[in-house]
């Protein structure tokens, strides 16, 4: 990577973090179930589907949201994630500029 291009390495790092929050099949599982409700999920909810306990869904979704893949609000006494499809687009974007030079895209593929 080269210092000339501020702006990729940006990018590169944040592709980085991503990928990396979702390096483990409970957070691609987490994303994933989020994406399918639009309205979201509780996190006990979401820990109840994925039948992990309270501290790991807590953890899995900290990651998650330290990358940006979820946004949570506050309903009442519960919190509730989503999942931010813009940032799935971005990384979506991401691969396929910079590890595909745009093929995707002209092979008429959606994003």
């Amino acid at each position: 990577m080269s210092s000339c291009h501020p702006n990729r390495n940006m990018e590169m790092r944040q592709a980085i973090n991503r990928f990396s929050a979702l390096a483990t099949p409970s957070r691609l599982e987490a994303l994933k179930l989020l994406a399918q409700h639009e309205d979201g999920l509780a996190s006990g909810e979401l820990a109840r589907r994925l039948e992990v306990p309270a501290n790991t869904i807590s953890t899995l979704l900290f990651l998650l949201s330290q990358a940006d893949l979820v946004r949570s609000r506050r309903e009442n006494r519960n919190v509730v994630y989503t999942a931010n499809v813009d940032a799935v687009r971005e990384l979506i974007d991401f691969l396929d500029e910079e590890c595909a030079g745009g093929r995707c895209r002209r092979k008429g593929r959606k994003t």
